[in-house]
């Protein structure tokens, strides 16, 4: 049954994707294919390609819209990074079963999504809230491949510009949800966050290109607009896990010191909002390196310091 409902929801599939998928062998899942074709599921081949259910057998639609389905996936998107395991399994098995009874064009409008979609590190367990008038139509435009019109306060001195930009991307990191854009104002990707959206429209122009833009490679090395800052930390060996499940993205080095302390090389940006991360572990965490973000966590810590002062 899982197996007709993974199928369900998917135009077409290969039998590797659905063995690693259910963690089994090509070889098992084959045996599986061919048992439900015994009894009866009408699973069509096609040599090179992959499976698929014969046109016209499904279960009854639900008849999400288009933005209730997104809502659904930026749920699991999140429950998958911000919950622990537990949560996660029985997510992801919702949702399955939901998108398997999904109308087709729902469920392509759900692939292009989750080719657009991350959510960064679990550092946080605050989520930004972000508008459905701004979330929504960035969902479309990602989904159409739609021009956006942002009014955007940007820069250092926030100054506010009207941007056309071609949507690529939606991440989820720092506390907020960002944009990941070719900006026609910049003539170059940019990397909007969701607070500093003024107003934001759908227009009607279809862009092309970009074919060679991958998600996942942009979150290993493209700098973010704030920028990508070196950070050096010393860490107690007994808090080293939290550290590896909050920052795992960013972590580039671990080094062991002579007293057991484990000092660690991350690439963070918004050092603000990684301070309070830092104060978190206490007397656990000593950063090394770069000095303003020693000067921004002392800070935070003198004020904590002076509401319990006696």
């Amino acid at each position: 049954m899982a197996i007709v409902v993974y199928l369900q929801g998917r135009r077409v599939t290969r039998a590797e994707d659905m063995a690693a998928h259910f963690e089994i062998s090509v070889r098992t899942m084959y045996r599986d294919l061919a048992a439900l074709g015994e009894a009866g599921i009408p699973i069509m081949a096609e040599a090179g390609v992959g499976y698929c259910l014969v046109k016209g057998y499904h279960l009854p639609p639900v008849m999400f819209t288009a933005e209730e389905a997104g809502a659904l996936f930026l749920g699991g998107k999140l429950v998958e990074q911000l919950t622990d395991a537990s949560l996660r399994k029985q997510m992801t098995s919702a949702l399955l079963k939901i998108r398997s009874v999904l109308p087709r064009e729902r469920q392509d409008h759900l692939d292009r999504l989750e080719r657009s979609t991350a959510v960064m590190g679990k550092h946080s367990v605050t989520v930004a809230r972000m508008a459905s008038e701004a979330l929504i139509p960035i969902q479309q435009a990602l989904a159409e491949r739609r021009v956006l019109a942002l009014d955007y306060l940007g820069g250092a001195r926030r100054e506010l510009t009207r941007r056309h930009v071609e949507p690529l991307g939606l991440i989820y990191y720092a506390d907020n949800w960002h944009l990941i854009a070719h900006c026609r104002l910049r003539r170059n990707l940019r990397d909007f966050r969701s607070d500093r959206i003024r107003s934001l429209r759908l227009l009607n122009e279809i862009f092309i290109g970009h074919t060679n833009f991958s998600l996942p490679e942009y979150l290993k090395t493209s700098p973010r607009e704030d920028g990508l800052e070196t950070v050096v930390i010393s860490f107690k060996r007994e808090v080293m896990e939290y550290v590896r499940r909050d920052w795992n993205i960013r972590v580039e080095q671990e080094k062991e010191e002579t007293n057991g302390d484990v000092m660690v090389t991350l690439r963070i940006y918004a050092l603000e909002s990684f301070a309070s991360w830092i104060l978190s572990f206490g007397d656990k965490a000593e950063v090394l390196s770069p000095d303003h973000l020693k000067s921004v966590v002392a800070s935070e810590a003198a004020k904590v310091v002076a509401k319990y002062s006696i």
